[in-house]
């Protein structure tokens, strides 16, 4: 049975409200200060990395042994790539976004000077009343634009909006949270396991329980274009446990109402020790754990090894529907990933 009660109320508000904090690979400062504050306010020290992410650092009963855990707090999203001389906008998109799930999104254009040009992504000619081609035309950088919500016909007119090329381009998340405990959202990659990271650290604080070994957890930023995973971490770290959303899908064991481990994934197997412990973690503590093989995913534990990182790595986290569209899970996945990471920093 599990030791510790992670506190739901306060996860699924703090998932709420970090969802609706733009963080596209990038431009995560609003959402790295956000996380920080939650850290602090629990008594937590913190640092931030050269490159902006963010260290959190638990002591530990013992020192030995040292321990870490990561989850990546940067999403999807674009970048304006042309102010096209109609006076919409040209994207680039943040690695694997996928275009066709943005088409008619809402967005902000966040500009340099800090202001947000409000707009929504369209079809270039997208009027079927105009272009027969419209239903079947492929989606993609060069079939989508931003359609700016101002009143503007060229392309220095938006330039007077203060819109540039380089300029970060926020999607709607859309959030929902239903009465039967599923979270509807953009993002839920990989910020419910930010959040679970938090819930953890919570109980463990609420219950006034000390980390059993010094643990540092990073929260990184540039998971999502492949460097974020070795960013600060210790170099006598022993091991890892890296949180990621699950893969659900043909084939996979994982579902929207479990937390799941990997076992390998496109760069290879993970730690068969560290995995096979929070197994045995799980099964003492009454949490059903899935384990599955994910055919095209990549992680910061890769980006990790890769690196030079010399700790065993193991991935965990909750079964996230639909993968870099508009993704979907639901609160018992995420109470067992937290009270997993719970249990495992405790474990001696």
């Amino acid at each position: 049975m599990a030791r510790f009660e992670i506190p739901t109320d306060y996860l699924t508000k703090t998932l709420v409200d970090l969802l609706n904090t733009p963080s596209p690979t990038g431009d995560t400062e609003y959402a790295i200060s956000f996380v920080q504050g939650e850290l602090e306010s629990m008594g937590v020290r913190t640092e931030r990395t050269t490159k902006g992410a963010l260290l959190a650092h638990l002591d530990g009963m013992k020192d030995d042994k040292p321990r870490g855990l990561t989850a990546h707090v940067d999403t999807l999203g674009a970048i304006v790539a042309e102010v096209k001389s109609n006076g919409r906008l040209r994207l680039s998109a943040l690695n694997g976004l996928m275009w066709p799930t943005v088409e008619s999104e809402g967005v902000w254009v966040a500009t340099r000077s800090g202001r947000q040009v409000r707009g929504s992504i369209v079809m270039v000619n997208g009027a079927a009343h105009v272009n027969k081609e419209a239903n079947t035309a492929a989606r993609n950088a060069d079939n989508l634009e931003v359609r700016l919500d101002e009143r503007t016909g060229g392309s220095e007119e938006t330039r007077l909006l203060g819109i540039e090329v380089g300029d970060f381009v926020y999607f709607d998340p859309r959030v929902e949270v239903s009465a039967s405990g599923f979270v509807r959202s953009r993002f839920i990659d990989d910020k419910a396991c930010v959040v679970c990271a938090l819930a953890a650290i919570k109980a463990l604080k609420d219950s006034g329980t000390t980390a059993a070994q010094r643990t540092t957890l990073l929260i990184s930023n540039f998971e999502e274009v492949g460097h974020g995973g070795m960013d600060g971490l210790p170099a006598d770290l022993q091991e890892l446990v890296v949180m990621d959303m699950a893969c659900i899908g043909h084939g996979l064991r994982g579902d929207e109402f479990h937390c799941s481990l990997c076992v390998k994934d496109s760069s290879g197997p993970y730690s068969k020790r560290l995995s096979d412990r929070l197994r045995d973690i799980a099964d003492r503590r009454g949490i059903d754990l899935k384990t599955d093989v994910y055919p095209y995913y990549g992680s910061d534990g890769s980006a990790f090894w890769r690196s030079g990182g010399r700790a065993e790595v193991a991935l965990i986290g909750p079964g996230v529907d639909t993968s870099h569209g508009y993704e979907r899970t639901h609160l018992d996945a995420l109470v067992d990933t937290a009270a997993l990471v719970a249990e495992y920093l405790v474990e001696d």
